[in-house]
């Protein structure tokens, strides 16, 4: 049974797709069977891929909007053990179409059960808004990692994220975890990186991952060839990052299949002894314990306390 975790960040230039991309095929190369869900009108995961635009492949759209089934949609994504569902410029539309349909919140999520027997890993990348699109995807999630430029700016918008995430628990997904926050474009010759990354983890604690993800030039230059970096490159910095999350995701998954009784009883107490009305008003701490519902999802062997990862 898959666990499908939706890469979101309403902030745009964090790393989503990056991230999307890297730590598919880092799962994959793991061993791991993994389905990447490209849910951007923008289509970047897919182009990323090396699928140039065509408008005849059937994509996210097809199933979403004219229900046609995933057997249908999903295509090799030319790594192996990653396959793809695409998206085109025709969600767009997608999200004006979904007002006006029953249950539209939940439209991604009635494909999972097609595709979670068929997985260990569904990772979907968001749009950087908090559309319908964005919705669907968060309520077919078991949890969310959240990609976070380690600059000053990419701080403002956690809280209105987790703001989010709550609601989110409150009303379409009571499920909802946080898989994990991590910290994307690091430089270690800036202060402002390490203070930034030093924030995080004082605020959010265990949820940060161990891993930070470099800002490298060969990850940058992988999208332009078609690839995920660990075939562009495998020996890079930016392919070092992104094998070394894909470790850590494996590890919560099995540390949730070995704990799950336990992990269900403390998450339940702690949602039900949130309140509502005071989580505009929370710190970033209590804001992520309460989106988290007491599942820290990247509970990282190590925690909060330890500098900036392996880079």
């Amino acid at each position: 049974m898959a666990r499908v975790i939706a890469i979101a960040n309403q902030k745009g230039g964090v790393g989503k797709t990056t991230t999307a991309v890297n730590l598919g095929a880092s799962l994959a190369s793991s061993e791991k069977k993994t389905l990447l869900i490209d849910c951007d009108p923008q289509g970047n995961a897919t182009s990323a891929l090396g699928f140039p635009k065509d408008p005849a492949r059937r994509t996210l759209y097809q199933a979403l909007i004219l229900g046609e089934p995933t057997d249908r949609i999903v295509i090799d994504a030319k790594v192996d053990g990653l396959d793809l569902i695409p998206s085109d410029k025709n969600l767009v539309g997608a999200s004006v179409e979904l007002v006006q349909m029953e249950n539209r919140e939940y439209r991604l999520k009635e494909l999972m059960p097609a595709l979670r027997d068929r997985y260990e890993f569904i990772l979907i990348d968001c749009p950087p808004s908090l559309d319908l699109l964005t919705v669907n995807a968060l309520a077919a999630s078991d949890s969310v990692l959240v990609p976070i430029q380690c600059e000053y700016l990419a701080l403002e918008g956690v809280s209105e994220l987790l703001d989010t995430l709550m609601r989110m628990r409150r009303t379409i997904n009571p499920e909802l975890a946080i898989e994990g926050i991590l910290l994307t474009m690091y430089d270690d010759r800036t202060t402002l990186s390490k203070q930034v990354a030093a924030d995080l983890r004082s605020f959010f604690g265990a949820q940060v991952f161990e891993t930070i993800i470099p800002r490298n030039v060969r990850l940058a230059e992988a999208p332009s060839h078609g690839m995920p970096v660990i075939l562009y490159d495998i020996h890079s910095k930016g392919a070092e990052g992104y094998i070394q999350l894909a470790k850590e995701v494996i590890e919560n998954a099995q540390k949730r299949v070995g704990q799950g009784a336990e992990r269900a009883d403390s998450g339940a107490g702690a949602a039900d002894s949130g309140e509502p009305s005071s989580a505009s008003t929370t710190s970033p701490t209590a804001a992520a314990a309460a989106a988290a519902g007491g599942d820290t999802g990247g509970s990282n062997s190590g925690g909060s306390s330890t500098g900036p990862g392996t880079e």
